[in-house]
């Protein structure tokens, strides 16, 4: 089996010509039909760009497959209990996401994203509207998720977003301990590498707040406000003040099972005028993570 994500292209030969797609896959890519067909099954298989989830499809000559493989162990299917959907109304779908779960498809899944649950969830709600992910958390973030119910409400919470008045709260366990209760961090973000960020004079302009809710055997745990968008915003500015996120391998954090970074909170005006106030607490995993912090993640 692969064991490192990557994309590949493939091209059908003459001879290859009135096959079914797995068995060309499983012949191009020197791997078991069975693991051809469980590619094509979680979305990592397009033929001439288009993806194809049908393994009994036809190939015809000089067809282009492009085709995800996933590094292994990488797949699960996504199984989410009923209080995962924190709020929705006619506009809206609130989900509290897991860590280690991909916010939207990849070159190499579909299925076992969350995209791919909402999907399947729009479907059992009886809604013919396709899933547009209007803002994302990394794959090792946890919290909360906001899926558009249609077109117009898509349109309305992108532009929530893009001027910044949806109102971001986040847990963070990292190693260290803050000098201040409060303290910003408006180090200009840029990028570094392919999945990697830091702060630079030519970065674009990043705002975070910071609040320390407890500390206690060389780790704290912080509430973080982002006030701007910026990718790995929160995990770059804790790095850099030399807090390092507990699981961020990326950015120099302890060891742990998971990323101990979670959107615990999200405030907005709803398309009425009401306030939407939105919460979700983290998952057993990262409060027992935080130990002697545990009693401050309820207050948060």
């Amino acid at each position: 089996m692969v064991e490192k994500a990557m994309i590949k292209q493939f091209s059908v030969t003459k001879e290859m010509s009135g096959q079914r797609l797995d068995e060309t896959l499983a012949q191009l890519a020197a791997i078991s039909k069975g693991e051809a067909r469980r590619i094509i099954d979680r979305g990592g298989c397009a033929v001439n760009q288009a993806m194809v989830r049908v393994a009994s499809r036809a190939m015809k000559a000089e067809d282009q497959l492009t085709v995800g493989f996933m590094e292994q162990g990488r797949f699960q299917d996504l199984v989410l209990p009923p209080e995962a959907i924190v709020y929705q109304d006619k506009d809206l779908l609130a989900v509290n996401k897991p860590s280690g779960i991909a916010s939207q498809r990849t070159p190499y899944q579909l299925k076992g994203t969350l995209e791919y649950w909402v999907a399947e969830e729009f479907a059992r709600q009886g809604l013919k509207e396709q899933v547009r992910v209007v803002h994302r958390l990394d794959r090792g973030t946890s919290g909360l998720m906001l899926f558009p119910k249609h077109r117009q409400a898509a349109a309305w919470l992108s532009e929530l977003f893009k001027q910044g008045e949806i109102q971001k709260r986040y847990l963070a366990l990292v190693a260290g301990e803050p000098a201040e209760q409060y303290w910003s961090a408006d180090g200009p973000i840029g990028k570094l590498g392919s999945a990697r960020w830091g702060i630079m004079p030519e970065g674009r302009a990043a705002l975070t707040d910071f609040h320390l809710l407890a500390a206690a055997g060389g780790l704290a745990l912080v509430e973080a406000f982002p006030r701007t968008g910026r990718t790995h915003q929160i995990r770059v500015h804790l790095s850099a003040a030399g807090l390092p996120i507990v699981g961020d391998a990326t950015y120099g954090g302890l060891v742990s099972e998971r990323l101990m970074l979670h959107c615990v909170g999200l405030q907005f005006a709803g398309r009425n005028g009401q306030s939407c106030n939105l919460e979700a607490l983290p998952d057993s995993s990262f409060i027992a993570r935080c130990g002697l912090c545990r009693d401050a993640v309820g207050k948060a």
